[in-house]
């Protein structure tokens, strides 16, 4: 069993992983909460004090470390004694957290794609950019690195599995995020402004026929009519999931979608026209060097300070289509979740908590050695049904829509 959890970030996301964490430390023990600025972390723990939100007494403790230094990092593992990092940082630094635990037996647990800062929106294969080149590495030393362990990727990955396993031929793949809920702000974004808006100023790639197509942001809409929710606009976009998917089930068509609004497009297309979305430094007319993204990000509000007047659903969900004794099937594997209900429990909005919640179930699976799999791995290649049980108890039920209905997954 592996035990003692270092998190990796202060963010909304952090707040969810490390409250998730407490309310299961008789399985995970310590936890430790790191970033480059003690003082969230600090904020972090006594919300969690505030909460009281540990399962049984035990250790938590707040450390400052800057993630981009893989030394730093390994030597903040060895000290705390965690053999399990949950990595919700920025995507920049993917890489040099993976390492410090390659270098140091942890596990390593991270819920998005590694990003370069000076690239927006990179060509396949993603993944093989740059994590995949160290699952080698990961097998040869007996790491345990699972990739992409948030909703989507993460959850979605499993929901996709699932479906899949009940099938004898899978056609196509179309996962759906559909937030409905308000902030009630002019603009913002629901987690870090820069990385949301590098998902959204590049090409489209999807999969499709067994090769990869392009399309442009926005260029591709359809409405989905789902639970809950009801009827909602969405636009094919490009994220992580759609490559590792691509990679394990390639006969399938893979297609990422997500819900926007007429504002938020409206908005965001003024800010790109404008330049505003990019990652390249101009000058201005007094000489100070600045990103037109960071400037962005730095007038947006924080997406934490969202949480206390959020209200609202979301509905996440993969539509998954094949055949079954030669018969066409589909099943609608989702979750929905509540804004304010996320708030009330861990003082967070419902996005940072469907990403928050199941790395901290992944981290539980790796600990109890159910998904301790010494090497590297995305989640599609994983047991679903573990990870569904502990998300139900955790508040991320799985539910699933087909010919029979629409029911828990395990009824």
């Amino acid at each position: 069993m592996k035990k003692n959890v270092l998190i990796i970030g202060a963010g909304g996301v952090a707040q969810v992983v490390a409250h998730k964490c407490a309310q299961n430390n008789d399985v995970l023990g310590e936890i430790h909460v790191a970033s480059r600025t003690l003082s969230k972390c600090e904020a972090i723990l006594e919300s969690v004090r505030e909460k009281r939100a540990m399962k049984v007494d035990g250790i938590l403790r707040a450390h400052a470390v800057d993630a981009m230094d893989s030394t730093a990092v390994a030597a903040l593992i060895r000290a705390t004694g965690a053999q399990i990092v949950i990595n919700v940082g920025s995507a920049f630094v993917n890489m040099t957290v993976m390492d410090a635990c390659i270098e140091t037996g942890a596990a390593y647990i991270d819920t998005a794609i590694h990003e370069d800062p000076a690239k927006i929106c990179e060509a396949p294969p993603w993944y093989g950019n740059y994590e995949w080149k160290k699952r080698d590495l990961c097998a040869e030393k007996g790491v345990t690195a699972i990739l992409g362990s948030g909703f989507d990727p993460g959850v979605v990955n499993a929901f996709a599995r699932f479906a899949i396993d009940q099938m004898d031929e899978v056609t196509s793949i179309d996962i759906v995020d559909i937030n409905a809920g308000s902030h009630g702000k002019y603009f913002a974004t629901n987690f870090d402004p820069e990385i949301n808006f590098r998902e959204f100023t590049g090409t489209v790639y999807y999969w499709e026929d067994q090769q990869w197509k392009e399309t442009s942001m926005f260029a591709s809409g359809r409405d989905w009519d789902l639970p809950v929710v009801g009827t909602c606009r969405a636009y094919q976009s490009g994220h992580d999931e759609v490559h590792s998917l691509a990679a394990n089930y390639p006969q399938a068509d893979v297609r990422f979608w997500m819900g926007f609004g007429d504002h938020y497009i409206n908005v965001f297309t003024v800010l790109k026209n404008l330049g505003l979305l990019s990652e390249q430094p101009v000058k201005t007319a007094e000489g100070l060097e600045v990103v037109p993204l960071k400037v962005v990000k730095a007038v947006l509000p924080d997406p934490a300070s969202l949480a206390p007047n959020y209200t609202g659903k979301t509905c996440i969900g993969d539509l998954v289509k094949g055949k079954k004794g030669g018969k066409d099937v589909e099943i609608f594997v989702y979750n929905v979740a509540d804004h304010k209900e996320a708030y009330e429990e861990v003082g967070s909005q419902g996005i940072s908590y469907t990403a928050g919640v199941p790395p901290v179930a992944a981290a539980m699976l790796v600990g109890t050695g159910e998904w301790d799999t010494s090497k590297m791995v995305n989640v599609e290649e994983l047991d679903p049904k573990p990870f569904f049980t502990l998300l139900d108890r955790m508040g991320l039920p799985t539910r699933v829509k087909d010919a029979a209905g629409d029911r828990a997954w395990n009824a």
